[in-house]
Protein backbone atom coordinates (compact mmCIF):
# COMPACT_ATOMS: atom_id res chain seq x y z
CA UNK A 1 0.00 0.00 0.00
CA UNK A 2 0.80 3.65 -0.77
CA UNK A 3 0.93 6.31 2.33
CA UNK A 4 1.28 10.08 1.53
CA UNK A 5 1.55 12.44 4.36
CA UNK A 6 0.69 16.16 4.16
CA UNK A 7 1.70 18.58 6.69
CA UNK A 8 -0.65 21.39 7.80
CA UNK A 9 0.69 24.63 6.73
CA UNK A 10 0.18 28.35 8.36
CA UNK A 11 0.21 31.09 5.78
CA UNK A 12 1.37 34.85 5.42
CA UNK A 13 2.75 34.90 8.70
CA UNK A 14 2.19 38.74 9.32
CA UNK A 15 2.99 40.69 6.61
CA UNK A 16 3.81 38.28 4.12
CA UNK A 17 0.35 37.71 2.61
CA UNK A 18 -0.15 35.08 -0.14
CA UNK A 19 3.92 34.94 -0.06
CA UNK A 20 4.81 33.45 3.44
CA UNK A 21 4.11 30.17 4.69
CA UNK A 22 5.24 27.70 7.35
CA UNK A 23 4.47 23.72 7.29
CA UNK A 24 4.03 22.25 10.70
CA UNK A 25 4.00 18.73 12.29
CA UNK A 26 -0.19 17.95 12.10
CA UNK A 27 -0.68 15.85 9.00
CA UNK A 28 -3.62 14.39 6.70
CA UNK A 29 -2.48 10.94 5.92
CA UNK A 30 -3.70 9.45 2.34
CA UNK A 31 -3.64 5.81 1.91
CA UNK A 32 -3.85 3.89 -1.30
CA UNK A 33 -4.51 -0.31 -2.25
CA UNK A 34 -4.49 -0.30 -5.96
CA UNK A 35 -6.64 -2.67 -8.17
CA UNK A 36 -9.54 -2.61 -5.93
CA UNK A 37 -12.95 -1.32 -6.62
CA UNK A 38 -13.50 2.53 -6.31
CA UNK A 39 -14.29 3.57 -2.19
CA UNK A 40 -12.89 6.27 -0.32
CA UNK A 41 -13.24 6.12 3.42
CA UNK A 42 -12.61 9.15 5.55
CA UNK A 43 -11.18 8.38 9.58
CA UNK A 44 -9.45 10.59 11.47
CA UNK A 45 -10.65 13.83 13.81
CA UNK A 46 -12.58 15.73 11.20
CA UNK A 47 -14.96 13.66 8.51
CA UNK A 48 -17.96 16.00 8.64
CA UNK A 49 -18.97 17.35 5.90
CA UNK A 50 -16.42 15.94 3.48
CA UNK A 51 -17.53 13.80 0.72
CA UNK A 52 -16.75 10.19 -0.54
CA UNK A 53 -17.73 10.50 -3.51
CA UNK A 54 -16.15 11.42 -6.86
CA UNK A 55 -16.93 15.07 -5.53
CA UNK A 56 -14.00 14.64 -2.99
CA UNK A 57 -11.28 17.37 -3.05
CA UNK A 58 -8.38 14.97 -3.25
CA UNK A 59 -10.39 12.93 -5.59
CA UNK A 60 -10.69 15.16 -8.02
CA UNK A 61 -6.98 16.48 -7.94
CA UNK A 62 -6.34 13.26 -8.52
CA UNK A 63 -8.33 13.05 -11.87
CA UNK A 64 -7.44 16.77 -12.97
CA UNK A 65 -3.42 15.43 -12.99
CA UNK A 66 -4.09 12.47 -14.79
CA UNK A 67 -6.30 14.67 -17.26
CA UNK A 68 -3.41 16.47 -17.58
CA UNK A 69 -0.83 12.91 -18.66
CA UNK A 70 -3.23 11.34 -20.40
CA UNK A 71 -2.85 8.78 -17.80
CA UNK A 72 -6.12 6.36 -17.46
CA UNK A 73 -7.65 6.93 -14.08
CA UNK A 74 -6.94 3.06 -11.71
CA UNK A 75 -9.10 1.68 -9.88
CA UNK A 76 -8.52 2.58 -6.02
CA UNK A 77 -9.35 2.24 -2.37
CA UNK A 78 -8.50 5.29 -0.80
CA UNK A 79 -9.00 5.94 2.89
CA UNK A 80 -8.45 9.64 3.91
CA UNK A 81 -7.21 10.17 7.58
CA UNK A 82 -7.54 14.05 8.54
CA UNK A 83 -6.36 15.96 11.50
CA UNK A 84 -6.18 19.17 10.05
CA UNK A 85 -9.64 21.19 10.91
CA UNK A 86 -10.94 22.56 8.00
CA UNK A 87 -12.40 26.15 7.42
CA UNK A 88 -10.17 27.27 10.31
CA UNK A 89 -6.89 28.70 8.52
CA UNK A 90 -4.16 25.66 8.92
CA UNK A 91 -4.51 24.95 5.18
CA UNK A 92 -6.79 21.82 5.02
CA UNK A 93 -7.70 22.25 1.34
CA UNK A 94 -3.98 22.76 0.10
CA UNK A 95 -3.19 19.33 1.95
CA UNK A 96 -6.04 17.75 0.06
CA UNK A 97 -4.70 19.74 -3.35
CA UNK A 98 -1.35 18.70 -2.67
CA UNK A 99 -1.95 15.32 -0.92
CA UNK A 100 -4.07 14.40 -4.47
CA UNK A 101 -1.35 15.85 -6.68
CA UNK A 102 1.82 13.92 -4.80
CA UNK A 103 -0.71 10.66 -4.46
CA UNK A 104 -1.44 10.62 -8.27
CA UNK A 105 1.88 11.65 -9.51
CA UNK A 106 3.64 8.59 -7.71
CA UNK A 107 1.12 6.18 -8.90
CA UNK A 108 1.76 7.28 -12.39
CA UNK A 109 5.18 6.46 -12.25
CA UNK A 110 6.23 10.28 -11.25
CA UNK A 111 6.41 12.27 -14.42
CA UNK A 112 6.58 15.44 -12.57
CA UNK A 113 8.84 17.12 -10.62
CA UNK A 114 8.69 18.53 -7.25
CA UNK A 115 8.77 21.93 -8.57
CA UNK A 116 6.20 21.16 -11.73
CA UNK A 117 3.90 19.94 -9.07
CA UNK A 118 4.02 23.38 -7.43
CA UNK A 119 2.91 25.17 -10.45
CA UNK A 120 -0.23 22.44 -10.98
CA UNK A 121 -1.23 23.15 -7.01
CA UNK A 122 -0.70 26.90 -7.40
CA UNK A 123 -2.99 27.12 -10.55
CA UNK A 124 -5.69 24.82 -8.32
CA UNK A 125 -5.29 26.58 -5.32
CA UNK A 126 -4.86 30.06 -6.54
CA UNK A 127 -2.14 31.49 -4.74
CA UNK A 128 0.74 29.49 -3.26
CA UNK A 129 1.75 30.53 0.39
CA UNK A 130 -0.12 27.15 1.51
CA UNK A 131 1.13 24.98 -1.04
CA UNK A 132 4.54 25.29 -1.22
CA UNK A 133 5.09 25.07 2.25
CA UNK A 134 2.87 21.34 1.84
CA UNK A 135 5.17 20.64 -0.59
CA UNK A 136 8.83 21.67 0.64
CA UNK A 137 8.38 21.77 4.29
CA UNK A 138 10.16 24.44 6.55
CA UNK A 139 9.27 28.00 6.02
CA UNK A 140 8.61 29.11 2.83
CA UNK A 141 8.97 32.18 0.43
CA UNK A 142 6.71 31.86 -2.87
CA UNK A 143 7.51 34.80 -5.43
CA UNK A 144 5.05 34.97 -8.60
CA UNK A 145 7.14 34.72 -11.72
CA UNK A 146 6.29 35.14 -15.71
CA UNK A 147 7.28 31.10 -15.65
CA UNK A 148 5.50 30.26 -12.65
CA UNK A 149 5.91 30.22 -8.76
CA UNK A 150 9.67 30.21 -7.35
CA UNK A 151 9.70 28.36 -4.01
CA UNK A 152 12.62 29.38 -1.48
CA UNK A 153 12.82 27.92 1.86
CA UNK A 154 14.01 30.64 4.07
CA UNK A 155 14.78 27.87 6.93
CA UNK A 156 13.92 24.24 7.04
CA UNK A 157 14.46 23.55 10.62
CA UNK A 158 13.93 26.25 12.63
CA UNK A 159 14.73 26.62 16.82
CA UNK A 160 11.30 27.48 17.44
CA UNK A 161 7.79 25.56 18.08
CA UNK A 162 4.77 27.25 16.99
CA UNK A 163 1.66 27.38 18.99
CA UNK A 164 -1.49 27.00 16.49
CA UNK A 165 -4.79 28.17 18.99
CA UNK A 166 -8.14 27.28 17.10
CA UNK A 167 -10.72 28.85 17.85
CA UNK A 168 -14.31 26.42 17.99
CA UNK A 169 -15.25 28.83 14.92
CA UNK A 170 -15.42 28.51 11.23
CA UNK A 171 -13.96 31.17 8.75
CA UNK A 172 -14.44 30.66 5.43
CA UNK A 173 -11.48 31.95 3.00
CA UNK A 174 -13.84 33.65 0.26
CA UNK A 175 -15.59 35.61 3.58
CA UNK A 176 -11.88 36.62 5.09
CA UNK A 177 -10.61 37.72 2.01
CA UNK A 178 -13.95 39.89 1.22
CA UNK A 179 -13.28 42.19 3.86
CA UNK A 180 -9.82 43.14 2.58
CA UNK A 181 -10.09 46.17 0.36
CA UNK A 182 -9.59 46.38 -3.15
CA UNK A 183 -6.70 48.84 -2.78
CA UNK A 184 -3.96 50.25 -0.15
CA UNK A 185 -2.35 52.94 0.81
CA UNK A 186 1.44 53.41 -0.42
CA UNK A 187 1.95 53.89 3.78
CA UNK A 188 0.65 50.67 4.36
CA UNK A 189 2.23 48.82 0.96
CA UNK A 190 6.11 49.99 2.23
CA UNK A 191 5.43 48.63 5.73
CA UNK A 192 4.54 45.40 4.65
CA UNK A 193 7.68 45.03 2.10
CA UNK A 194 9.80 46.60 4.99
CA UNK A 195 8.29 43.74 7.37
CA UNK A 196 8.70 40.90 5.47
CA UNK A 197 12.45 41.64 4.53
CA UNK A 198 13.04 42.19 8.28
CA UNK A 199 11.14 38.80 8.79
CA UNK A 200 13.08 36.80 5.80
CA UNK A 201 16.27 38.23 7.64
CA UNK A 202 15.14 36.69 11.10
CA UNK A 203 14.33 33.65 9.47
CA UNK A 204 17.31 33.02 7.45
CA UNK A 205 19.92 34.02 10.44
CA UNK A 206 17.79 32.84 13.24
CA UNK A 207 17.48 36.07 14.38
CA UNK A 208 14.35 35.59 16.16
CA UNK A 209 14.43 38.82 17.93
CA UNK A 210 13.38 39.99 14.83
CA UNK A 211 10.29 38.14 15.08
CA UNK A 212 8.09 40.58 17.43
CA UNK A 213 9.04 43.48 15.04
CA UNK A 214 8.85 41.70 11.47
CA UNK A 215 5.39 39.87 12.06
CA UNK A 216 3.34 43.19 12.41
CA UNK A 217 0.86 43.70 9.46
CA UNK A 218 -1.21 46.67 8.09
CA UNK A 219 -2.64 44.83 5.31
CA UNK A 220 -4.85 42.37 6.61
CA UNK A 221 -4.97 41.55 10.04
CA UNK A 222 -6.86 44.28 11.52
CA UNK A 223 -9.08 44.27 8.81
CA UNK A 224 -9.71 40.48 10.05
CA UNK A 225 -10.29 41.37 13.18
CA UNK A 226 -14.08 42.63 12.90
CA UNK A 227 -14.39 38.85 12.08
CA UNK A 228 -12.73 36.80 14.61
CA UNK A 229 -13.13 38.95 18.36
CA UNK A 230 -10.45 38.91 20.11
CA UNK A 231 -7.75 38.42 17.69
CA UNK A 232 -5.79 41.16 18.78
CA UNK A 233 -5.84 41.00 21.86
CA UNK A 234 -4.51 37.29 21.71
CA UNK A 235 -1.61 38.21 19.86
CA UNK A 236 -0.48 40.97 22.03
CA UNK A 237 -1.55 38.10 25.16
CA UNK A 238 1.08 35.78 23.54
CA UNK A 239 3.87 38.47 22.88
CA UNK A 240 3.18 39.76 26.58
CA UNK A 241 3.46 36.24 28.18
CA UNK A 242 7.51 35.76 25.88
CA UNK A 243 6.60 35.03 22.21
CA UNK A 244 9.10 35.38 19.88
CA UNK A 245 6.64 37.02 17.45
CA UNK A 246 2.47 36.22 16.88
CA UNK A 247 -0.17 36.53 13.98
CA UNK A 248 -3.23 34.95 12.23
CA UNK A 249 -2.85 31.94 10.37
CA UNK A 250 -3.88 32.27 7.05
CA UNK A 251 -7.44 33.78 6.69
CA UNK A 252 -7.75 32.50 10.30
CA UNK A 253 -9.47 32.13 12.60
CA UNK A 254 -6.24 30.26 13.71
CA UNK A 255 -3.91 32.53 15.49
CA UNK A 256 0.05 31.58 15.56
CA UNK A 257 2.53 31.93 17.60
CA UNK A 258 6.32 31.38 17.61
CA UNK A 259 7.74 30.14 21.08
CA UNK A 260 10.90 28.97 22.87
CA UNK A 261 10.72 25.49 24.08
CA UNK A 262 10.60 26.61 27.85
CA UNK A 263 7.34 28.82 27.06
CA UNK A 264 5.20 25.32 25.64
CA UNK A 265 2.65 25.84 28.52
CA UNK A 266 2.22 29.62 29.15
CA UNK A 267 1.83 31.32 25.98
CA UNK A 268 -1.15 28.49 24.74
CA UNK A 269 -2.92 29.36 28.13
CA UNK A 270 -2.38 33.24 27.38
CA UNK A 271 -4.02 32.65 23.71
CA UNK A 272 -6.88 30.19 25.02
CA UNK A 273 -7.85 32.82 27.97
CA UNK A 274 -7.81 36.02 25.80
CA UNK A 275 -10.16 34.55 23.70
CA UNK A 276 -12.28 33.24 26.43
CA UNK A 277 -13.06 36.84 27.31
CA UNK A 278 -14.18 37.03 24.28
CA UNK A 279 -16.88 34.42 24.99
CA UNK A 280 -14.64 31.84 22.41
CA UNK A 281 -13.54 28.53 23.09
CA UNK A 282 -10.19 27.86 21.67
CA UNK A 283 -8.10 24.76 21.45
CA UNK A 284 -4.31 24.96 21.46
CA UNK A 285 -1.76 23.18 19.86
CA UNK A 286 2.01 23.29 20.87
CA UNK A 287 3.73 22.00 16.97
CA UNK A 288 7.38 21.41 15.61
CA UNK A 289 7.81 22.75 12.15
CA UNK A 290 7.49 20.08 9.43
CA UNK A 291 11.19 19.92 7.53
CA UNK A 292 10.15 17.57 4.77
CA UNK A 293 6.58 18.74 3.12
CA UNK A 294 4.61 15.65 1.80
CA UNK A 295 6.10 12.23 2.32
CA UNK A 296 5.33 9.20 0.30
CA UNK A 297 5.89 5.83 1.85
CA UNK A 298 4.96 2.16 0.62
CA UNK A 299 3.18 0.64 4.04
Amino acid sequence: MLQVKIPATSANLGPGFDCLGMALQLYNRITVETNRPFRITLSGSYKEGIPTDDTNLVWKTMCHFWDLINYPIPNLDLTFENFIPPARGLGSSSAAIVGGLVTANTLAGSPYTKLELLQVANALEGHPDNVTPALYGGVTLSVSTENGVLPRILTQSPNFKAVVTIPNMHLNTKKARGILPDQVHRKDAVFNISHVSLLTEAFIRGDYSLLKEGMRDTLHQNQRAALIPGLLETLEAALETGAYGSALSGSGPTLLALIPDNLEKDVPLSMTKALERHGINATALVLDIDTSGAFTSLI
